[in-house]
């Protein structure tokens, strides 16, 4: 596995702390996906490994709230029919969206995702601890989110003083 941060696919471009998108001419599509999408749309969605092996489905997708990223998806693997899944936090840059097979592609193989930390539905890691985030990024070798450099220190809650718009 490699280090990394989202790339833009076609670009030097980074996305700090994103999931790049691979697949088809995602650019041109119509409505709001797949750079912009709403978070239950990806609820369901599949995830495989480079190998193209099922590794389960996206359940939750996790949010820092205070800095408004998007920190985790939560991924069930295992069970029968959902019974007996065990559960996952998938750093969401450690996850690569496949526009054409609309699915998630995490460079993991199975026998690694199943001796990943994961939780039952009833005991819920504490997703704020920073020691347990760290180890986790370490596990999927991608580095923290909250250590990407963003463009400036603004509010990006507001348009006021800002270039993008």
């Amino acid at each position: 596995m490699v280090t990394r941060t989202g790339t833009v696919p076609g670009t030097d471009s980074v996305t700090p702390g994103g999931a790049p998108i691979i697949g088809g001419d995602y650019r041109n599509s119509d409505g709001p996906g797949p750079e912009v999408m709403s978070a239950e749309t990806l609820i369901g969605d599949a995830v495989a490994n480079a190998a193209g092996e099922n590794l389960g489905e996206i359940k939750a997708i996790m949010l820092d709230v205070t800095s408004g990223r998007i920190a985790y998806a939560v991924l069930s693997f295992g069970g029968v029919f959902g019974i007996g899944s065990k559960l996952f936090a998938i750093p969401w840059s450690a996850l690569t969206l496949d526009a054409d097979e609309k699915r998630f592609i995490l460079d993991c193989d199975k026998e690694r995702l199943e001796n990943a930390p994961g939780f039952d539905k009833d005991h819920w890691p504490t997703m704020a601890d920073p020691s347990w985030a760290k180890e986790l990024h370490a596990y999927y070798n991608v580095r923290p989110y909250w250590d990407d450099v963003l463009p400036d220190d603004r509010d990006r809650r507001t348009t006021s003083g800002s270039s993008m718009y």
